[in-house]
């Protein structure tokens, strides 16, 4: 039986290729994103089902869900995606309340309102994977935009910290840690300094196949580095080593 297999910011870039390296393995795929125009061609190019998703309103994370397991039956794999950038500063130029809200709302927010609709969906299919996508700046710095690397730290705890539980109910969850991505989230000037200065730009479809890797295997609870050229790199944590109150 096919996979299904759902990709919230799948209108483009990372989700986008996400979506596209599934239905060559012939999964049954479900484009979620809240701009209609580009997520519908991706839906029709891959043969499935686009549901828009305003990721920042449970309702519509659980809607989606819903549409999935209505369409096809189940879940195997969730791929909570979408994302987005430049949260601003704390200095008196860049600080803005409004738009530091939005990142939050998005990246943090909306991963949280898709684990609580797709986790128990994926349990009641007698199990599957989930992949959150975090980022290099959530086990780094981003001086550049601190408010992102925040909530690309945030999506980690959430995963590290639901992975022992849902593991026992079948369902995997990792997370990937994207470093620098051909995606339209960085500008073309973005793109022409980083290759000037001779680092490599890993592509979409690179991602992708890391995150079918991931998926199929039986590890959870990991955050896996994501390099142009590499494999995928699990995160040394350490390991939390608790001081006894009559020690």
């Amino acid at each position: 039986m096919a996979q299904v297999v759902v990709v919230t910011g799948a209108a483009s870039g990372i989700g986008a290729a996400v979506a596209r390296h599934f239905a060559r393995l012939g999964a049954r795929v479900v484009v979620a994103d809240i701009d209609e125009r580009r997520g519908t061609a991706v839906a029709e190019e891959v043969h499935g089902l686009f549901v828009r998703t305003d990721t920042t309103r449970e309702e519509d994370n659980l809607a989606l869900i819903a549409a999935a397991v209505e369409a096809y039956g189940g879940l195997d794999l969730v791929h909570l995606n979408a994302g987005i950038g430049d949260g601003g500063g704390f200095g008196e130029d860049d600080y803005d309340a409004e738009r530091q809200h939005r990142v939050l709302a998005v990246n943090l927010h909306g991963v949280m309102y898709g684990l609580h609709a797709a986790l128990p969906a994926l349990a009641a299919h007698g199990g599957g994977s989930l992949v959150v996508t975090s980022s290099m700046a959530g086990v780094g710095m981003a001086p550049f935009d601190p408010v992102y690397a925040a909530t690309k730290y945030g999506v980690i705890g959430l995963v590290r910290s639901l992975a022992p539980t849902w593991r026992e109910q079948g369902v995997r969850i990792n997370a990937i840690c994207p470093g620098v991505v051909r995606t339209p989230i960085l500008p073309p000037e973005a793109v022409d300094y980083i290759e000037g200065q001779g680092f490599a730009l890993a592509e979409p479809a690179e991602i992708a196949a890391s995150v079918a890797g991931i998926a199929a295997s039986e590890e959870a609870g990991h955050a896996y580095v994501l390099q142009a050229g590499r494999a995928p790199e699990p995160v040394a944590f350490p390991e939390l080593d608790l001081v006894r109150s009559d020690a």
